[in-house]
């Protein structure tokens, strides 16, 4: 992500999320030296992206959205595929992430991943809703759709 896409990353993040990052929380993760922003383009239209942090190994995903019309289409999957092959060049040894406990396709899709539920925040949301953490260790490997 470049500060020129920061209009359309906001715009799908509002489509998106139900508690969606301001536009401030963007422009943040621009200037996090550990943050990356990867964004998946379908037809010039911004379809996707994924906010991870790689620190010490481990990748932390801290937000990943697709644009309701693109969902069920392998926009996340591409996503994640990528992320985790880069990471995996600087020694990535670990991934977590929080999601919302509700949030059932994002949950399949994890567990699609090879992830598993490490634990539970309680109200971690701004709407009081709990997040499942997630964790993944070792090999990354996706088992299809």
């Amino acid at each position: 992500m470049q500060r020129s896409d920061l209009a359309a990353v906001q715009r799908l993040e509002c489509a998106s999320q139900k508690e969606p990052w301001n536009l401030q929380h963007f422009t943040d993760e621009l200037e996090n030296p550990v943050a990356s922003v990867d964004l998946y383009w379908h037809d010039d239209q911004l379809s996707g992206f994924l906010c991870t942090w790689l620190i010490a190994g481990e990748l932390q995903i801290q937000n990943l959205a697709t644009l309701p019309a693109m969902r069920r289409c392998g926009v996340a999957v591409r996503l994640l595929e990528h992320v985790i092959a880069r990471s995996k060049i600087f020694g990535l040894t670990s991934i977590w992430l929080e999601v919302r406990v509700s949030n059932t396709p994002a949950i399949a899709l994890y567990e699609r991943f090879g992830f598993s539920a490490d634990g539970k925040r309680s109200a971690y949301y701004p709407d009081g809703e709990d997040a499942l953490i997630m964790k993944h260790s070792g090999i990354m490997t996706y088992s299809g759709e």
